[in-house]
């Protein structure tokens, strides 16, 4: 099941900037209909550690819109950002399994 359906936002900073600090829960990362990363935690602050180049991988693209789901459970939150990473298959997440 892909993200909960939401108006998607764009990558930047002063959209990123708008989210509550400590939102904990997955993130996706995409452009025209390519998952570029999905990704967990604190979305705010991974978003923006993302925004500030520690995945080169990321920036390569451009005109990149993001989406989330709140998930406060560590271990839910785990699961989602799995099953997610599965059924989309980011191009800047590794394998996993």
């Amino acid at each position: 099941m892909s993200f909960i359906q939401q108006a998607p936002r764009e990558f930047t900073r002063y959209e990123i900037e708008r989210i509550n600090r400590n939102q904990l829960g997955v993130y996706g990362l995409f452009v025209m209909g390519r998952w570029i990363y999905i990704g967990k935690g604190d979305i705010r602050q991974r978003l923006l550690d993302h925004l500030n180049g520690d995945n080169f991988n990321i920036l390569k693209f451009q005109n990149i819109y993001w989406v989330v789901e709140i998930i406060p459970n560590k271990i839910e939150m785990s699961n989602r950002e799995k099953q997610l990473i599965v059924e989309l298959q980011p191009i800047c997440n590794q394998k996993i399994g």
